[in-house]
């Protein structure tokens, strides 16, 4: 596995690993517990050594899982985890940044992830409420407790960006970006560059469309977050196949998968882009992973942007509660 730079010091694996499904947003949660602890460490063994989670996943269970399964590992991987939420009776009421807040979270999120230092701590999205400078402050007290050792943001628009940045190093922007959510890059991307911050794209096979494997017949089952997502819509599916079509001929053409096809046009885009895709099944890690060997010409990336940018995408990629989550 190659390995990328985040910000000015965060060396990680050129592809990492987002936890989240295996607690929480895409169905029954597996029932083995076990067998999410195996997937997270034959990822380590198979070169990944960047692993993202959350206190909110679950809430709370996911860090668990997490520190439980590469507690005898720790040496060895990355661990990024999120603060920014306000948790009662086991659910996300709201936001919540308060500088107070976050030190409680960190201490909480340590002992879930049975390590002594957090590597990258996110802000999980921005609190209007609480001025960025103060969180970014917050932060670094606890980077000079030596409690954190990276500072990340979520979903933050640029100006913010560049508030906390001034404040405190920002190692790590952390948001949707893939083939078919390209949000970032009129703005963020170059800010990003300027600054010399990493770039780690959740979602970036789509929420398993840009794989091939969701159809216009997929039946979502409960507890799925897609099925509450406007981009996933039967009409929507059906209007943004053709990107997939393509990506799948060109997968084909280079004896790949679609998922490898997209992840290697992030690899693409920037040097210090590290794409997060999450899985429960090793078999899926490891095609994930052997993107990195799948190059892709100039002319082979050139086609994939101007197909994307002329038929475009159908659908917004959260519903409206989710989106006044996300700044713009």
């Amino acid at each position: 596995m190659h390995t990328r730079l985040l910000g000015r010091g965060l060396r990680v694996s050129a592809i990492g690993l987002g936890a989240m499904g295996m607690s929480q947003s895409y169905g029954p949660n597996p029932g083995d517990r076990d067998a999410m602890i195996a997937v997270l460490r034959g990822a380590v063994e198979r070169g990944v050594t960047f692993f993202d989670t959350a206190e909110v996943y679950g809430p709370y269970v996911n860090e668990e899982l997490v520190g439980e399964a590469l507690a005898p590992l720790r040496e060895h991987v990355v661990l990024a985890t999120k603060f920014g939420w306000r948790i009662e009776n086991g659910k996300s009421v709201g936001l919540d940044s308060r500088p107070e807040q976050i030190k409680r979270v960190a201490d909480a999120s340590l002992r879930r992830l049975r390590t002594d230092t957090i590597d990258l701590f996110y802000q999980h999205r921005v609190d209007p409420d609480v001025p960025i400078e103060d969180v970014a402050g917050a932060v670094g007290e606890l980077v000079q407790a030596g409690k954190v050792r990276h500072f990340g943001l979520s979903e933050a628009a640029a100006g913010t960006i560049r508030r906390a940045h001034a404040v405190h190093p920002v190692t790590a922007l952390q948001s949707e970006y893939s083939l078919w959510t390209r949000d970032p890059e009129p703005d963020i991307l170059p800010t990003c560059a300027e600054l010399g911050i990493g770039f780690v794209p959740f979602s970036p096979l789509g929420k398993g469309f840009l794989t091939g494997t969701v159809t216009t017949a997929t039946e979502f089952t409960s507890g799925d977050i897609r099925a509450t997502i406007p981009r996933f819509d039967a009409g929507n599916r059906t209007a943004n196949q053709a990107l997939v079509e393509h990506i799948t001929g060109l997968a084909d053409a280079k004896d790949a998968t679609p998922g490898q096809i997209a992840l290697a046009w992030l690899l693409a885009q920037h040097p210090w882009i590290v794409p997060i895709p999450g899985t429960r099944r090793l078999q899926r890690v490891e095609e994930n992973a052997a993107a990195t060997q799948v190059a892709l010409s100039a002319d082979e990336i050139a086609d994939l942007n101007e197909l994307a940018t002329r038929i475009g995408v159908q659908g917004n990629r959260y519903n409206e509660q989710h989106m006044r989550l996300v700044e713009n």
